[in-house]
């Protein structure tokens, strides 16, 4: 269910990590890894159940555990880009009909958790995604919603 161009208009809220970082949209978990150069696809080992991922690059393992949320394991795409030196895993969510649907981070136990302002500035991302959904005859993506985000989940 992609939303046409929305985020090449609107721009992606990364969350940065050690490792390179990942961004959301209303349907999907992008994450992005920084790589040595020149890696090639039978280096890096990416295993994604409905509710877990694992991650191995050169053999060792970059980070596993349970997702924050459920995703749609046989929707998972990994892709090598820029010579080699970036990994680029899209994974769909599986409740993204859901209302509330932002992830806090990516695993369940608070791993490479957003900090509070990135994770504001997601869940006013994802409501204009919403919007351009709902109307999709309307560009939303440089709109700025008069909203309340002072109660944050996880945060207080």
């Amino acid at each position: 269910m992609a939303v046409s161009h929305f985020d090449e208009k609107s721009g992606i809220i990364p969350c940065n990590t050690e490792w390179g970082r990942w961004w959301q949209t209303v349907d999907e978990l992008h994450i992005e890894i920084t790589l040595p150069v020149n890696t090639k696809s039978k280096d890096v080992k990416v295993n994604v159940t409905n509710s877990s991922i694992t991650c191995q690059i050169l053999g060792k393992p970059l980070f596993s555990g349970n997702l924050f949320r459920k995703v749609r394991a046989d929707d998972t795409l990994w892709t090598l880009e820029d010579n080699g030196t970036l990994l680029n895993i899209v994974l769909t969510k599986a409740d993204y009909s859901n209302k509330e649907n932002v992830w806090e981070a990516i695993m369940e136990d608070g791993s490479f958790k957003a900090d509070p302002i990135t994770y504001i500035e997601m869940m006013k991302k994802m409501d204009l995604e919403k919007l351009q959904m709902k109307y999709p005859g309307m560009d939303f993506s440089r709109s700025e919603l008069q909203k309340n985000y002072d109660s944050i989940p996880g945060f207080n």
